[in-house]
């Protein structure tokens, strides 16, 4: 057997100490993957689940956080009071944050039909204010497929009047997308309209991942109007038609979107899918989160 002098030993740990510092172990690069994800709270959008609100509001959330979820969107009641939330029109904001927080859950978000918005703003602050809410999403402009970009930059207009009113209160006021916006409309996606409208010192977006279905990626947004975004809707897609999968089944680089969600603004993600698909999307995420 060869011998080395204590010389040479020395100088070629030192090289082998040098090499390994340069290497990481597998371990090691996962647990900084998973240290470079900012996942806040775990939630879900209410509307999914409205018929059985209306039934049992108490009994529903204690329901989704035994699935594992720790937040929950809101629909504002009297702007949906004929689509599940009508039993809820009589409650307090108090009285509804006591139900939702006695059920270990969180509500810092809350849609709104955009008229009901437009005519009673100040009652609809004042709730979201005793909620302690904070944000307000304009769950839509309710405009008809037909209207052109003219009748897009109005709405886009109003919700700037609104979000300049809301902003005095420390209520940002947000809107949310589906996947009409990202149809064109004399060659320009109606979406990318709306962002160049309205104005981000008033209004912050809340996008909704279903658009992947026709092409659109959330991460891609996040880092092309950075700083935009307050929010998201969370869906996975099967990849084939209209088929929701489970958070972490489907074709969503969930690595990728929560990456991009720090540049994009987003503070508060919300799974909003088929109830059996829920209680999976919330272990994934779980795991994900770390």
């Amino acid at each position: 057997m060869n011998k080395i002098t204590r010389k040479e030993f020395i100088g070629k740990s030192a090289i082998a100490l040098a090499v390994a510092s340069l290497m990481k172990p597998d371990w090691l690069e996962a647990k900084e993957e998973k240290k470079s994800l900012e996942i806040g709270s775990i939630g879900f959008q209410s509307y999914i689940i409205r018929d059985l609100i209306g039934k049992d509001f108490p009994g529903t959330m204690k329901m989704m956080a035994e699935l594992g979820y720790q937040s929950v969107e809101m629909c504002s009641p009297p702007g949906y009071i004929t689509s599940g939330f009508g039993s809820l029109q009589n409650l307090k904001a108090s009285e509804m944050k006591g139900i939702i927080n006695d059920a270990g859950l969180s509500c810092v978000s809350c849609h709104y039909q955009f008229k009901e918005l437009k005519d009673n703003l100040e009652d609809r602050m004042d709730f979201a204010n005793e909620l302690e809410l904070d944000q307000m999403v304009i769950s839509s402009f309710g405009l008809p497929k037909e209207a052109n970009l003219d009748d897009w930059k109005k709405a886009a207009d109003e919700a700037n009047r609104l979000g300049e009113k809301s902003k005095t209160h420390g209520l940002p006021m947000v809107f949310h997308n589906h996947n009409l916006e990202f149809e064109k409309r004399e060659g320009q996606m109606i979406y990318d309209v709306l962002l160049q409208r309205l104005d981000p010192a008033l209004v912050k977006m809340q996008f909704q991942l279903w658009v992947v279905i026709d092409g659109y990626k959330a991460a891609d947004y996040f880092r092309k109007y950075p700083g935009r975004f307050i929010s998201a809707h969370l869906y996975d897609w099967a990849g084939v038609g209209k088929e929701q999968v489970a958070i972490g089944r489907g074709k969503t680089d969930w690595n990728d979107f929560f990456k991009a969600c720090k540049t994009g603004g987003v503070k508060n993600t919300f799974v909003e899918m088929q109830l059996p698909l829920m209680k999976e999307s919330a272990e994934y995420l779980k795991k994900l989160k770390g």
